[in-house]
């Protein structure tokens, strides 16, 4: 996955938007206001920060050396992925779908009826 192919699977999903809140080099992606996916455009390589319940955040640490607590986040709640081709993009994009979908989960019952 390179990010382009990040942006635009984040951007697939309903009610996403992307805004540069922590200046010109970040991108958040948000659902509702809520941040579920965060890039960096200035470093090498190419890294993710994507919202993860604790206990499989935790697994996935241990399991993916590319897998680190989440840079500048809640570490419990949040994992740095560096994107070095050791994991497939389809397995990144189920990473992606988790955050987002735990994101949505937490919004109000009404918010979450106008995403589905």
């Amino acid at each position: 996955m390179n990010i382009e192919s990040f942006q635009a699977y984040c951007l697939t999903k309903k009610g996403v938007t992307e805004e540069l809140p922590f200046g010109p080099e970040t991108i958040a992606y948000k659902v509702a206001g809520k941040v579920f996916a965060l890039t960096t455009l200035d470093r090498t390589p190419f890294s993710i920060n994507l919202k993860c319940d604790p206990e499989k955040a935790t697994q996935l640490r241990e399991e993916h050396d590319c897998v680190l607590p989440g840079y500048h986040m809640n570490k419990k709640h949040w994992n740095t992925v560096i994107i070095d081709g050791s994991i497939k993009d389809a397995v990144l994009r189920e990473w992606i779908d988790h955050s987002y979908d735990l994101v949505v989960q937490s919004l109000p019952g009404k918010v979450r009826e106008q995403l589905v």
